[in-house]
């Protein structure tokens, strides 16, 4: 199985060592790992997806992820998936940006984790896309913890997009960050 690994022995502030943090693809086998962290409310509260849903429906979900989408990996913790993040790329001339978006078991909040592996994607990412120039993240207003994840792995925030999103429902407030990697001459 393919794996990006961090050479980062960085420790979190609760002791993990950031080193044992991984990127890989998803797998079906993963269904029951996914099922606890995708399915747990506090998690699925700024996500596209309910939280109560069967089996069989995480099992959708994995495939759409593992089959349909270019750039989706499993976060992991000594190989066990803890949550996911993608790059959703654009054609045409908007080939030049993509959009980051991440989700992570609450369990696993507040350790570094996601801020470390956004610094990952978002260096790596300009390499695997030589055509890739900007890289936006969209989040919800009221998510303030993803906010500071995102200006602790150097992306700056442009502003508020109001009504920009319907989630669950409900029209949203986005706010609109950006990283556009230093290329020096």
């Amino acid at each position: 199985m393919e794996r990006e690994e961090s050479n980062s022995c960085v420790a979190a502030a609760d002791g993990i060592d950031l080193g044992r943090i991984s990127l890989r693809p998803f797998d079906l086998s993963d269904v029951d790992d996914f099922m606890l962290w995708a399915g747990d409310e506090k998690v699925s509260r700024f996500c596209s997806w309910e939280a109560n849903f069967s089996k069989e429906n995480g099992l959708e979900l994995l495939k759409k992820w593992i089959f349909y989408h270019p750039w989706c990996k499993s976060i992991c913790l000594d190989d066990k998936s803890i949550g996911e993040i993608m790059v959703t790329g654009n054609s045409g001339g908007d080939r030049c940006r993509a959009e980051i978006g991440y989700a992570l078991g609450s369990d696993y909040w507040n350790k570094g984790i996601v801020t470390h592996v956004v610094k990952m994607v978002a260096n790596a990412i300009f390499w695997e896309w030589p055509h890739l120039e900007r890289l936006e993240a969209l989040v919800d207003v009221a998510n303030v913890a993803s906010q500071r994840v995102l200006e602790k792995a150097d992306f700056e925030r442009e502003g508020v997009l109001k009504k920009y999103y319907i989630l669950k429902g409900r029209t949203r407030d986005m706010v609109m960050y950006s990283f556009i990697p230093n290329h020096e001459s």
